[in-house]
């Protein structure tokens, strides 16, 4: 992130942005007026306008539309009043919205969406005047890799265009404004003015992350993406969309012309080749089929020679394109998982018009990626390796234990443990896979939220036990996850590797209603510096 941090995206606004009528949003979008008395304001000689639009009350600047959508839990008419105060001009609902509004404020003008959901986000490209038409938009989807992806992408672009915008797990990044992200994929207002804010100050590209909850609630409508990519599809979410094939579903979304211009497909696993059959059986989207991990299924572009370095923990790679174009690269991160990720946003960033040469360059140096085999500690001969990254999923623990395995001479240390309130399914394979591919575990605690820890930390050590019966080299800490962090250090000596997994960049630990300020990666390098001293 920047230097320049805020508390929220509030200042993440276009310093102008020419005003729209009320009046023109509600015939474009067939909006209707709640009662007689609004359409009088609507549609009055001086004609009422908005400068800007937000679904969040308390992220309302003067001049600006609110949107109240239905949620899980309320309305976001509730809210009406808190806007109004803040500013709001005008609300767009639905029918149920617009009573609850006419009874907190009497006098503000509502018009009436049968689904304010699926068009706020043309909405609010409208009142920004569609800023994605002058970026160049790239997005990322699938379980794991988008936000490592989308920092490559961030590296290529600015290297090519001077700067980037980027939006994702991590951080949002505006007009040389970042703040800490609320989520993968913010709503659809959000977006829209932060890439109007880009336009605004000279910025050309955009990197996004398409999370498939932001896809199936519309969050990019009213974004061009220029070049939509897929990582892979693996076990997550599955609270949300219950079945695997419902999850391919959501992401499948964001390859029509509806969001993309272009699609990159990563095929390495089978529902990345069904994906890219389904696009490719629709016609609708030129597509490019990425193979990072050998195999056979059919490619436009493939990995070869990949090796990993034991000194610099990269990963240089030859990818093989159409009409014979070969591109050797180094990826800064270890791993096959961070080849596939290299070879997508290669891909990605040529489809978008970024040099091949510039591409590779930018890469090369796209290292220490916020809780993405964030690197604390380098091996020196007298420290050990120490590592920080977000794999919480069955697959993605696999695949981080297998990219350190071959640097790592010693012993192979992994923190971690499991989310609450989420799948319980993946606990127990956490487990099985910790245990077979790492020396030492040490189990935490990671997001309890309503949950009782003991019982999720249980529910891990039950797969642990199913290849470790007699938990040899196995520690439970049970008072905090900070305390575990430094166990792991403590354990490591010059020749081994600790990795600490689940949360990568997450600012926060979530328990009993809390949301308490917590990162992995400042408590690693504190243990390191106590244990090695500071480098």
């Amino acid at each position: 992130m920047s230097n320049h941090a805020y508390e929220s995206a509030a200042a993440l606004r276009p310093h102008r942005n020419a005003p729209i009528a009320l009046s023109d949003l509600a015939q474009r979008f067939s909006l209707t007026p709640a009662a007689p008395a609004d359409a009088q304001g609507i549609n009055a000689p001086a004609p009422l306008t908005v400068t800007g639009a937000s679904v969040d009350s308390g992220d309302i600047a003067p001049g600006e539309l609110f949107v109240a959508l239905p949620g899980f839990r309320a309305h976001g008419a509730d809210y009406a009043a808190q806007a109004v105060e803040a500013g709001a001009v005008a609300v767009v609902t639905d029918e149920a919205g617009a009573s609850i509004v006419h009874e907190s404020c009497p006098a503000i003008p509502v018009l009436i969406s049968a689904d304010p959901r699926a068009i706020v986000g043309p909405l609010a490209a409208e009142i920004y005047h569609h800023p994605s038409r002058s970026l160049v938009a790239t997005a990322v989807t699938g379980t794991n890799g988008k936000t490592t992806t989308s920092y490559f992408l961030d590296a290529m672009l600015t290297a090519h265009l001077g700067g980037c915008m980027m939006a994702g797990t991590v951080e949002l990044r505006a007009g040389g404004l970042s703040v800490e992200s609320p989520r993968t994929t913010v709503e659809a207002p959000v977006l829209q003015r932060m890439m109007a804010l880009c336009v605004e100050q000279g910025v050309g590209a955009a990197s996004l992350e398409a999370s498939s909850h932001a896809i199936v609630l519309h969050r990019l409508g009213g974004t061009r993406i220029d070049v939509a990519g897929f990582t892979n599809l693996q076990r997550d979410h599955l609270d949300f969309h219950r079945t695997m094939e419902e999850y391919l579903d959501a992401k499948a979304q964001l390859f029509t012309p509806e969001h993309a211009r272009r699609a990159v497909v990563c095929v390495d696993d089978s529902w990345g080749a069904a994906l890219a059959e389904r696009i490719a059986r629709a016609g609708e989207l030129p597509l490019d089929r990425v193979r990072a991990y050998g195999g056979d299924a059919p490619a436009d572009w493939w990995v070869a020679d990949a090796a990993v370095s034991l000194t610099d923990s990269a990963t240089t790679f030859t990818l093989h394109g159409p009409d014979g174009v070969e591109i050797a690269a180094s990826c800064p991160l270890p791993g096959l998982v961070n080849v596939q990720n290299a070879a997508l946003s290669l891909v990605m960033a040529i489809r978008a018009g970024v040099p091949a040469e510039v591409a590779v360059q930018a890469l090369a140096t796209a290292h220490n990626i916020p809780g993405r085999m964030q690197r604390i500690s380098q091996r020196d001969g007298t420290r050990g390796l120490t590592i920080v990254d977000f794999a919480h999923t069955p697959d993605a623990m696999e695949l981080a234990l297998a990219a350190v395995r071959p640097i790592t001479p010693g012993r192979l240390i992994v923190v971690f443990g499991s989310d609450g309130d989420r799948d319980q399914g993946k606990r127990s394979m956490l487990g099985e896979v910790a245990a077979r591919l790492a020396d030492v575990l040490v189990i935490t605690d990671e997001n309890p939220r309503s949950e009782d820890p003991q019982l999720i930390r249980d529910a891990i050590l039950d797969g642990v036990r199913s290849v470790r019966p007699d938990l040899t080299d196995v520690e439970e800490i049970t008072t905090w996850r900070g305390d575990a962090v430094r166990r792991g250090v403590e354990l490591c000596g010059p020749e081994d590797t600790v990795i600490v997994t689940g949360k990568g960049h997450e600012p926060f630990l979530e328990a009993a209603g809390e949301f308490i300020r917590y990162n992995d990666a400042p408590v690693m390098r504190e243990a390191v510096d106590a244990k090695w001293g500071a480098a």
